[in-house]
């Protein structure tokens, strides 16, 4: 099933009059009347607005009311209330799909996408930096966003850093919890990984025509299961989930958050107003001024992680050398 934030579909109309009378009953025939449709549309309306995670109370001769909202990444919830200009106003949910990232590609040159919003409930072939596969258990937050910046071709290196401060500062607004940052692109809480992030490019003429940003967060998963299944990959170094089992947080306005700082980084980066982006990474670092190995395409190196450069590169001090790496994994 595919749900976007353009479709004004029969569901989301009963929705909003049920939403719009919270405090109330409304009966199958008020909602008939007033959509003019028929009973049997209206149940059937009902009947999957509660297989989408709302709590709907039903009263004989009183009728429906909602008391409970849903949890799901839905289109028309994500955009109600959103603080952007640009990003999140179109969005796109699956229930399954092979990768959002796949999705994303297949619309990105399209100009009205420009900030759209892929998100599914499970992939089946989620998406990992270098090529790795992402794994994606129940209650995680898959989703990929796509992008036509203004910013040079030349920062497109410092955008996954910077996407991954935008999400630590949406935690930390949202869920009152301290992220640190790992480089690249790495969301940790208590030194474990808790979210993670990949960017693909299609350039024209040394231009950027699009980027698509994948964006995996382990919102409320059983860490112990996943850690079963991933325990054995490179450079594992175990994973969190953001909320424990019997917390309450709402992914909602996590994701709407989100949205609100990443696009107000990529304005920075439009503005090339890169220092304050890279001095605010470092702040959250945990990576910065501790000894690191960094496992790079061309070998391995073991010194003490100085700085990022302005391009996204970790400076790796070793001996008396320094390294430049734009491509690799820390341990």
């Amino acid at each position: 099933m595919i749900y976007t934030s353009f479709d004004n579909i029969g569901l989301v109309k009963v929705l909003s009059l049920l939403k719009s009378h919270k405090a109330e009953y409304l009966s199958g025939q008020d909602l008939s009347d007033v959509l003019k449709i028929s009973r049997v549309a209206v149940w059937k309306h009902i009947k999957r607005i509660r297989s989408l995670g709302y709590k709907i109370e039903s009263k004989q001769k009183l009728g429906y009311k909602l008391v409970g909202n849903t949890e799901l990444l839905l289109p028309w919830e994500i955009i109600d209330g959103l603080k952007t200009d640009v990003i999140g106003k179109r969005v796109y949910y699956f229930d399954n799909i092979d990768s959002t990232q796949n999705f994303a590609a297949s619309i990105s040159k399209t100009p009205r996408e420009n900030g759209t919003v892929i998100v599914s409930k499970k992939q089946s072939s989620g998406k990992g930096r270098l090529g790795r596969k992402w794994i994606s258990p129940d209650g995680g937050l898959w989703f990929s966003v796509i992008l036509h910046p203004k910013f040079d071709v030349s920062l497109a290196t410092l955008f996954p850093l910077a996407a991954s401060l935008a999400l630590a500062n949406a935690i930390e607004k949202t869920l009152k919890k301290k992220p640190e940052l790992k480089w690249p692109n790495d969301v940790t809480i208590n030194h474990k990984k808790v979210a993670g992030m990949l960017v693909d490019l299609s350039l024209k003429s040394n231009d950027i025509e699009s980027l698509i940003l994948g964006v995996g967060i382990n919102f409320k998963i059983d860490p112990i299961k996943l850690e079963k299944t991933i325990k054995n990959t490179r450079n594992f170094y175990g994973v969190d989930t953001l909320v424990k089992k019997n917390e309450d947080a709402d992914p909602i306005k996590l994701m709407q958050s989100f949205l609100f700082e990443l696009e107000k980084i990529c304005e920075e980066l439009n503005q090339a107003n890169i220092r304050k982006t890279i001095k605010e990474w470092t702040k959250m670092s945990a990576t910065i001024g501790k000894k690191a190995t960094v496992f790079t395409p061309s070998g391995k190196i073991t010194g003490k992680a100085i700085r990022i450069d302005d391009d996204g590169a970790l400076v790796i001090s070793q001996a008396k050398e320094t390294h430049r790496v734009l491509v690799g994994d820390v341990s």
